[in-house]
């Protein structure tokens, strides 16, 4: 799945598969500018920053058990989101601080070091990286990746995927080929 927010007309927190189909809203209500999106992919939950209403709040992957992890002025200031244990992790713009929330109450902020010039946070976990499993993507004997011409993109599930082409090109009726 591919999450991702939204603060155009109506602001959202929404998710797809990786294919952009089965797009679907998993929060449209109490939100307004969602700047910054982290998941906890092991226990499945969203959470995002909303510097207009000043929250950090989070959801479970199907928009339920919604919870305000913290709120404030402070919040007006933060870039980037990411999670790593009992942690979210955050850059203050302000002063360029890395922050350390804790996620389960927001109350035990900490900053733990100054950046120059960062915007953006992330956190590798071995984890969190899947390990690889057979895919509907992988190269087929001529090399095509899932037998697409130019782009494969899985689907639906780890077995599905849907073939795309790169700018200035059609998909051919095989739905396979770009021409």
């Amino acid at each position: 799945k591919l999450f991702f927010t939204d603060y155009g007309n109506a602001a959202k927190v929404e998710r797809c598969d990786m294919d952009g189909m089965n797009r679907t809203w998993i929060v449209d209500s109490k939100i307004e500018q969602p700047t910054a999106l982290a998941l906890d992919l092991i226990n499945k939950y969203v959470y995002w920053l909303d510097i207009y209403l000043e929250s950090v709040e989070v959801v479970d992957y199907q928009g339920r058990r919604r919870q305000t992890i913290t709120k404030g002025r402070q919040i007006r200031h933060l870039c980037g989101l990411a999670v790593f244990e009992n942690y979210l992790y955050t850059i203050n713009s302000d002063n360029l601080s890395i922050l350390r929330i804790n996620r389960y109450n927001g109350t035990d902020v900490q900053a733990l070091a100054r950046l120059d010039n960062a915007k953006e946070i992330r956190v590798y976990q071995k984890r969190t990286q899947a390990a690889v499993r057979s895919h509907a993507c992988e190269l087929d004997p001529s090399g095509a990746p899932g037998g697409c011409s130019h782009i494969c993109l899985l689907s639906s599930s780890h077995k599905a995927r849907t073939c795309r082409c790169r700018t200035g090109f059609i998909l051919g009726t095989d739905g396979r080929s770009c021409k």
